[in-house]
């Protein structure tokens, strides 16, 4: 009994490399397809008529939907895992792309963009779970890899902008159905793995479910200062997603593909920074980067709207690589922070707060229409500044001290 207990313990060190690639390639293949909504807005701007209060009201549907289902199915993986809601979650996704393809209005649009959003909501629990499983004792390199997928899915909306959607209009979201069949497969066969994981932690699981989940004032306070700071992080991130290119047009007077393609430096900077992120994290500690990653872009993003287009690029670069490096990172910390509770966490941090963010994305378009483009780009400009709040957050020695002691 003692040798099978230390076989399990050391199974639990390995990191699973092959089922992390494809966690992440399913969380790519989900994140490409939200990514294709506000890939869709300079094209249905036009074509719709659309306000940028309605620009930011379908960002809003996406996100919110997702954000504030994610919760909801993080505790239905803690108490009971459902494998196959990975595959699921994609069917859902494969609708919503269907439906924009064919979208005639706005309401239209908007009841296609649930689908997606209720698609995430389901995959991302569950896939931040199996993230979590395959880790071993590599948590943070894990999570970035898992995120990668995830933000680089999300990086490619200026490009589906600028090479698919400028030449085949609104009907090319048909060819994203093809993208969510494959999803389909792939997180098929990850389940498979994840069900068979399920049956050899299970005996564990149900020795550690005795012992109860340890929440004091420290935490909760911790978990919402978290949850405010992914959620500042986040709408920047909405300001320069939803509504940056229309800034660049407008004020440069660039064509859509080439004010797309700043926007793709930015999120793409986000992606190598989520990468590093994770490991600078082990190292150096979790809080250091979630200190770094905010402040440290304060500098250059109140820059921005004040510069000349040939520093535009260099400079959203540094703040993409800079503000992204902390995303699996806070991920990890809050997980340290609420052990056993893995699907709401992710719920919480990565969904709840991005749908704040999405709320931003709606404000951002009401003082766009109500004042103008500079006035949502000095407002962005300011959000990392409320990184001074990571200053109240616990070290990661006073973490594990928290739990330890309980």
């Amino acid at each position: 009994m003692l040798q099978t207990a230390e076989v399990l313990q050391k199974q639990q060190q390995i990191t699973v490399y092959n089922i992390l690639f494809a966690i992440s390639l399913g969380h790519f293949m989900n994140d490409c397809m939200q990514s294709v909504v506000p890939a869709l807005f300079p094209i249905i701007e036009k074509s719709m008529n659309l306000n940028y209060t309605q620009v930011g009201w379908i960002a809003f549907t996406l996100n919110i939907t997702s954000s504030i289902m994610q919760p909801f199915f993080g505790v239905l993986a803690d108490k009971r895992p459902a494998p196959y809601l990975l595959p699921v979650a994609m069917i859902f996704s494969l609708l919503g792309m269907f439906g924009l393809a064919i979208s005639t209005n706005f309401y239209f649009v908007l009841l296609s963009v649930l689908f997606i959003g209720f698609g995430s909501a389901i995959f991302h629990p569950e896939g931040s779970r199996v993230a979590y499983m395959a880790a071993g004792a590599k948590r943070g390199l894990a999570q970035s890899i898992y995120q990668v997928g995830g933000n680089a899915g999300q990086s490619m909306a200026p490009l589906f902008t600028a090479f698919i959607f400028t030449y085949t209009g609104q009907f090319g979201t048909i060819w994203f159905t093809l993208l969510a069949a494959i999803g389909i497969v792939v997180l098929f066969s990850v389940s498979n793995w994840y069900k068979g994981e399920l049956k050899i932690i299970a005996p564990k699981k149900n020795h550690q479910a005795k012992k109860p989940l340890y929440i004091n004032k420290e935490i909760v306070i911790a978990i919402s200062l978290l949850i405010f700071l992914v959620f500042a992080r986040s709408w920047y991130g909405a300001g320069i997603s939803n509504f940056f290119h229309f800034y660049l047009i407008d004020k440069f007077q660039l064509s859509i593909r080439s004010a797309q393609i700043y926007v793709f430096l930015f999120l793409l900077a986000g992606v190598i920074g989520t990468f590093f992120g994770g490991p600078l994290a082990d190292r150096y500690g979790k809080r250091t980067i979630l200190l770094f990653s905010m402040l440290g872009a304060a500098p250059f993003t109140l820059l921005v709207p004040h510069m000349p287009l040939s520093l535009v690029g260099p400079l959203l670069i540094i703040i993409g690589f800079i503000l992204q490096s902390s995303f699996s990172v806070t991920v990890v910390y809050a997980q340290e922070l609420m052990p056993g509770m893995i699907g709401l966490v992710s719920g919480l941090i990565v969904g709840l707060a991005f749908g704040m963010g999405a709320l931003g994305a709606v404000i951002l378009g009401v003082i766009g229409d109500n004042y103008d483009l500079q006035t949502i780009m000095l407002l962005c400009s300011a959000l990392p500044l409320c990184g001074l709040l990571t200053l109240l957050l616990p070290t990661d020695n006073r973490v594990k001290e928290i739990h330890q002691h309980h």
